[in-house]
């Protein structure tokens, strides 16, 4: 039996009823940057016909990435589906809920500069060959202790390790508030546990449409530190700040399903691997195309201090059908579960660029047609130099500056950001790596100063 969807109008009503019901004061009307840093306009709730309509205007110039002050109006278009009232806001008689935006321009049609319109061309893109992108990413975390201050320290505030339950795992209270917080507002959570590294976290929430995937990666975020900071601490989705310990990943796992068939396409049962042509055309393409969208999954000058060896951050190019260490892994799903899981993305990227260029990727190797490299199922993370020469496994980029070069000069970055966001996220990025190459860090100071 086919699924309804609820028409605008229902929808419009359902909201202003829940309005009513919870008694919401404040309506947050949300959007990100081109760094995909949340941003938000308050209104109160009896403007509801304006922010309903797209008719909340702000200024595009005072945003990252976005517009110079001689064309600075935009306006915020709000996805229905996305609201929600905030469960830490509620009490008797008061409440706050939230849209999620897409940005306008003053005529009406899309601006190029805003990610989550990136990340619609991209699935548009796989519309018209008649695939639906189902994404789901995996989002670890750091809890920080603050100082008298509210200001974030490096003392971890626990100990434990892999899995480990109470007493060693002190972050349990906290992951049990934010599934509570994110439940509420309409996530389907499937896993919640400590992660490898000291302080580090990870909750899992179900997978859905790309668009869809984006902006539960970005409020899970906001989430996260909204009831970290409620407990004291600081929650960071920065990739590596520990050094000796794991970083954090956000792995992507990816499928294609067929719009007409409703099967995914991913999947062959007559395949040795239970893998169709198009997935090794999909893994293809992720391969060919991985050091020159590095830079937009792996966006910080710290996200190469991840992507390092012994510290099970995929660094070298390879696929495998179970092979963690690979960057490219198929978890065993069969199926309509059938996915592939890229391993290097890292969650201090922009999920809507993200999504985007991992699928436009793909995309690129079915459309081309490409022969996939063969699989490798040892340890990489074992192999000497000559073994990994003799396979013909290469590194990944290793350090911003090196994947912006790959990212500047290739092709699937201008096409699939489009002109205004490659040209401002380059910018933005180059700045940024220039500043770390002239900062005088605490490392040279106690190398050098003394020495010499």
């Amino acid at each position: 039996m086919a699924i309804s969807t609820p028409t605008r109008e229902s929808l419009v009503q359902t909201i202003k009823e829940t309005i009513e019901t919870k008694s919401v004061e404040l309506l947050h009307v949300q959007f990100v940057d081109i760094e995909g840093t949340l941003k938000h306009v308050t209104v109160t709730a009896d403007q509801i016909d304006q922010v309903v309509e797209g008719r909340v205007m702000f200024d595009g110039s005072s945003i990252t990435g976005y517009t110079p002050i001689n064309e600075s109006d935009l306006y915020l278009d709000p996805d229905l589906t996305t609201f929600a009232v905030l469960p830490w806001t509620e009490q008797e008689g008061y409440s706050e809920a939230r849209f999620l935006c897409s940005v306008k321009k003053p005529d009406g049609s899309d601006f190029d500069g805003d990610p989550r319109n990136v990340l619609k061309k991209t699935v548009k893109r796989a519309k018209d060959q008649g695939y639906s992108i189902s994404v789901g990413p995996e989002l670890e975390f750091f809890l920080f202790k603050t100082d008298e201050n509210g200001q974030p320290t490096l003392e971890t505030q626990d100990k434990g390790g892999y899995f480990e339950p109470s007493p060693k795992d002190l972050g349990e209270k906290v992951r049990l508030e934010i599934y509570k917080a994110l439940k509420m507002m309409g996530f389907t959570i499937e896993a919640s546990h400590h992660e490898v590294a000291i302080g580090q976290h990870e909750i899992n929430f179900k997978y859905a449409d790309a668009l869809g995937s984006a902006d539960a990666a970005t409020t899970y975020k906001w989430v996260v530190k909204t009831v970290a900071q409620q407990f004291g601490y600081h929650a960071t989705f920065m990739p590596k700040p520990l050094a000796g310990e794991n970083g954090s990943g956000m792995h992507v796992n990816i499928s294609l399903f067929d719009d007409e068939k409703q099967e995914n396409i991913f999947y062959d049962a007559s395949n040795e691997l239970g893998l169709s042509e198009k997935a090794y055309q999909f893994i293809a393409g992720l391969m060919e195309n991985v050091k020159d969208f590095v830079a937009v999954t792996n966006p910080l000058v710290n996200s190469y201090k991840r992507l390092v060896p012994g510290y099970e951050a995929p660094c070298y190019i390879a696929w495998s059908a179970s092979n963690r260490s690979a960057l490219i892994r198929i978890p065993a799903t069969r199926g309509a579960g059938t996915r592939v899981e890229i391993r290097c993305p890292d969650p201090s990227a922009n999920p809507y660029f993200a999504f985007a260029i991992i699928a436009a990727a793909g995309l690129n190797g079915i459309d081309s047609d490409l022969t996939v490299t063969p699989a490798v199922n040892a340890d990489i993370f074992h192999m000497s130099k000559q073994e990994l020469d003799a396979r013909g496994i290469e590194n990944l980029p290793t350090s911003l500056e090196a994947a912006l070069d790959r990212f500047e000069t290739g092709e699937i970055g201008r096409q699939t950001l489009g002109e205004h966001a490659f040209g401002e996220y380059v910018a933005l990025k180059r700045a940024e790596s220039d500043d770390f190459r002239t900062a005088v860090t605490n490392w040279e100071v106690a190398a050098y100063q003394a020495k010499f």
